[in-house]
């Protein structure tokens, strides 16, 4: 399976991302099923067409706006759009997260609710298409790792649909922020926008590690060209590679506990069933909840009700406080955000004496690596060997051999 680097050279764009994929090889069909099966194949005309810059030749990606509807987009709307198309599910939470991330921030640098950010933010038809065909094309490609560079941002100001902003613009500024986004800078900064928000948001949720392998062999590339010109290439190359650097650990990652933000939401509900409640956290969880969990209370009228609390990622905290008033009775939700470190860790499977199972590995602040079988095959092996849960760990912590990983770490 072919690892992706996406080289920005210097910055990056959605249009340009775009380009670069269909340069690869990536078929126009892939690129524009979804936004069919969206039902958004006549708001728009997609183009690609040979191109250079300062003489390097690519693809640059145009996409003709058709839609002659007044209505104004918002991030609530295209929301439920993506949710309720029907596209495959690991293809939906890219769209997803990608279109979230940048509602999140255009919503912080106006000082609005994100479900409120509307059509000059995120709903613009090109960045529909920028952001749902690049999400396709990375999609059908499947690398097993994405990898980028620093991109540059540039200076000076950009027409807006708010009127002239500074470069970067505070959207990319925030996206940068919360993602914690190294960027490239230079004495000599260039005149002019580098990079967009649309493509910023992009690399925030699409990448794997945010640096050039040591040591690698590209297969094959494409080059996505931009619209504005440069004394320079304005251009995106994206690599097909084949990595033979060490992933067993990612040394640009702290080996320390990293700190991030989730976002805690609960409710106390005394009018559903124990069957409500046990169906309804585990929906929670299903959807993506990092943990759920719930017990008996006392409450008003000596009636014995739920607390009912679950940890969620903090871009998700929208959806699932719509989930609380579409799958429970209660009528508020109480939230808040923390902090909380984690130690970085990444799931596998390992060699045993009873074959391969599969098991958690935790690295910690000392390098050392903790390894734990999943529960489910512990109660699995227990079930088929008829011996105790102490023993069956016992002979997995003996016999275990080669570890192959699932996913990087994270």
């Amino acid at each position: 399976m072919d690892d992706v680097l996406i080289e920005c050279s210097p910055g990056i764009s959605g249009d340009m991302l775009l380009g670069a994929f269909y340069d690869l090889g990536v078929p126009k069909k892939v690129i524009e099923q979804p936004l069919i099966d969206l039902g958004l194949k006549n708001l728009y005309q997609l183009n690609f067409k040979e191109s250079k810059s300062c003489s390097i030749r690519g693809i640059k990606a145009e996409v003709e706006n058709i839609d002659c509807s007044p209505i104004k987009r918002t991030w609530k709307s295209i929301k439920e759009l993506i949710l309720n198309g029907y596209l495959e599910d690991k293809l939906k939470k890219l769209i997803y997260e990608v279109f979230e991330s940048l509602a999140i921030a255009e919503g912080k640098v106006h000082g609005i609710e994100s479900d409120d950010v509307h059509f000059h933010e995120i709903g613009a038809v090109d960045s529909l298409v920028d952001i749902i065909g690049v999400c396709a094309a990375l999609n059908y490609l499947n690398p097993k790792r994405v990898y980028c560079n620093e991109p540059m941002l540039g200076k000076g100001f950009v027409q807006t649909e708010h009127g002239k902003l500074s470069v970067p613009p505070p959207a990319v500024i925030e996206l940068l922020r919360q993602k914690n986004i190294k960027v490239l800078s230079s004495r000599d900064l260039i005149e002019g926008e580098l990079s967009t928000p649309t493509g910023v948001s992009l690399l925030a949720n699409l990448v794997d590690y945010q640096k050039t392998p040591s040591k690698y062999s590209i297969n094959s590339y494409g080059v996505g060209i931009g619209n504005l010109k440069f004394p320079f290439p304005n251009l995106v190359r994206v690599y097909k590679i084949t990595s033979f650097e060490d992933n067993s650990i990612d040394h640009n990652a702290q080996i320390s506990p990293k700190c991030e933000e989730i976002s805690i939401q609960e409710a106390w509900i005394d009018d559903q069933t124990p069957e409500d409640i046990s169906n309804f956290a585990e929906k929670l969880r299903i959807e993506g909840a990092y943990d759920v969990s719930y017990q008996a209370i006392n409450m008003k009228k000596n009636r014995i009700g739920f607390s009912i609390q679950a940890i969620l990622p903090i871009e998700k905290k929208e959806y699932f406080r719509r989930l609380w008033f579409d799958y429970s009775n209660t009528i508020g939700v109480r939230e808040r955000t923390q902090s909380r470190w984690i130690l970085l860790r990444r799931r596998g499977e390992c060699s045993t004496t009873f074959g391969k199972i599969k098991v958690k590995q935790t690295l910690k602040p000392d390098g050392s690596i903790n390894m734990k079988p999943e529960n489910d095959e512990v109660l699995r092996l227990k079930l088929r060997h008829k011996i105790s849960t102490y023993e069956i760990r016992k002979i997995i912590r003996e016999s275990s051999k080669k570890f192959k990983a699932f996913e990087n770490w994270k």
